[in-house]
């Protein structure tokens, strides 16, 4: 790997370029992914494949962290360094530290090469907080689930049909020498070998696919929008879902792209553009509670609820976030969460669905959150999620219902993505129907 200022004897001394950007990224003030590219940005002499290399480097040591940094203890030096030769060695690469050669490690690096985590607590083992690992460690596949988050997440597309199908995604490309797979779980979702310069392929300029998790792509299904309807995505984000929905509704209709961040709503309108999507209206809301919404209020032939959660089920993208987060910013998120569905439920109309969902693994954010919407909005019936997902082309199987039994799962109607299980982020979901004005 390349390293600035490569041949000048003032930054000789300097450490390796992949673990500046761990100590970069390792204070965690911000999504690490934000962080890291703000480090590339200030280092543009890196090219492509060293940039690969040390975010591969970055976002393995923090999906380890917990272990790593027990198997360094054995170490001196600057932490960073250390954290970075452990993964290094653990993944069989060259590993320097401490002016040791990359053939000759050092005994203490040689024992956290060698050593099985199984030995370890279970936090440790699988790199969780305390309260994380306690949550996942009471659930009967919660090692399974544990070994899965570990894993580097897979790059899965939506076929964009305003513009093409899926046979024809994949041929395009792979005239850019991208290979992309056909999934059976959501009728639309490809799954990319590697890791391609997608965004330089045709089929990714022309609007013919999106980068959308097939999680997600199930949570936007399950809202079956049709043409012509009024539909609110009312945390819209940058807008994955609201194209999922657009494309459903054949640019048809109206869907009102709501979020509280104007730069992510932003981010949006260059997707519209791309991908053909003539049905949306970007609106930047102040709350759930910000009176822009009032003329929607009754109106809406479905809702989507992508809630503002802890994000414990994309920890595999997103590794940064068991550090990030804690069972305090829990409790606020699991409050905001009721109060922006209770501020859904009234922008749906006599007959309209509401769908609420969370990329959460979490109970307090998923099925507390049911019980409590059901206790006060007598109003809803839920709606069953396999029936509505298999008519549009999910394949879910039946033994899905075996796996959620041997988890521990109710069959309730709600909808489970796990990595493990799945292959795919881990998501819940939730379907009501109004039946009845008022709550």
């Amino acid at each position: 790997m390349a390293r600035a200022g490569a041949g000048n004897r003032g930054a000789a001394a300097r450490p390796p370029i992949d673990v500046r950007a761990l100590e970069a990224v390792l204070p965690l003030d911000g999504p690490a992914d934000v962080l890291l590219r703000a480090f590339f940005r200030r280092h543009p002499e890196m090219g492509r494949r060293d940039r690969a290399q040390v975010a591969e480097t970055v976002f393995d040591v923090l999906r380890n962290r917990r272990l790593h940094a027990h198997l360094a203890q054995g170490g001196s030096g600057p932490l960073g360094a250390r954290l970075v030769a452990v993964s290094r060695i653990r993944r069989g690469l060259p590993a320097r530290v401490d002016g040791s050669a990359p053939d000759a490690p050092p005994d203490w690096l040689r024992r956290a090469r060698d050593l099985d985590p199984a030995v370890l607590p279970f936090a440790v083992r699988f790199s969780l907080p305390d309260w994380l690992g306690d949550d996942l460690a009471k659930r009967p596949d919660g090692r399974a689930l544990a070994a899965a988050l570990l894993e580097p997440a897979p790059l899965d597309l939506r076929v964009n049909a305003l513009v093409t199908d899926r046979e024809s995604a994949i041929a395009a490309l792979a005239e850019d020498g991208i290979v992309a797979d056909a999934l059976p779980l959501a009728p639309l979702a490809l799954r990319v070998h590697g890791k391609p310069a997608l965004e330089n392929s045709r089929a990714f300029r022309t609007g013919m696919v999106e980068v959308q998790d097939t999680g997600s792509q199930l949570l936007a299904m399950l809202m079956a929008p049709r043409r012509g309807q009024t539909v609110i995505d009312l945390c819209a984000g940058a807008g994955g879902k609201t194209l999922a929905l657009a494309a459903a509704m054949r640019s048809t209709g109206q869907v009102f792209a709501c979020d509280v961040s104007p730069s992510r709503l932003r981010r949006l309108r260059p997707r519209l553009q791309r991908a053909g999507a003539t049905n949306v209206q970007p609106m930047s809301i102040a709350s759930e509670r910000d009176p822009k919404l009032d003329r929607l209020a009754g109106r809406a032939d479905a809702v989507l609820v992508d809630a503002p959660c802890s994000g414990t089920g994309t920890l595999r993208r997103n590794p940064d976030l068991k550090w990030r987060t804690s069972p305090e910013a829990i409790s606020r998120l699991v409050e905001q969460q009721r109060a922006i569905l209770a501020a859904a439920a009234r922008l749906v109309k006599p007959g309209g669905v509401l769908v609420y969902g969370t990329c959460s693994l979490l109970a307090e954010e998923n099925e507390a959150q049911v019980r409590w919407f059901e206790a006060t909005h007598s109003g809803f019936v839920r709606e069953p999620a396999r029936p509505v997902l298999q008519v549009q082309g999910a394949v879910l199987a039946e033994a899905d219902a075996e796996r959620a039994a041997a988890a521990g799962e109710r069959e309730d109607g709600l909808l489970r993505l796990l990595p493990h299980r799945d292959g795919v982020d881990g998501f819940f979901a939730v379907r009501w129907r109004r039946t009845a004005p008022g709550n």
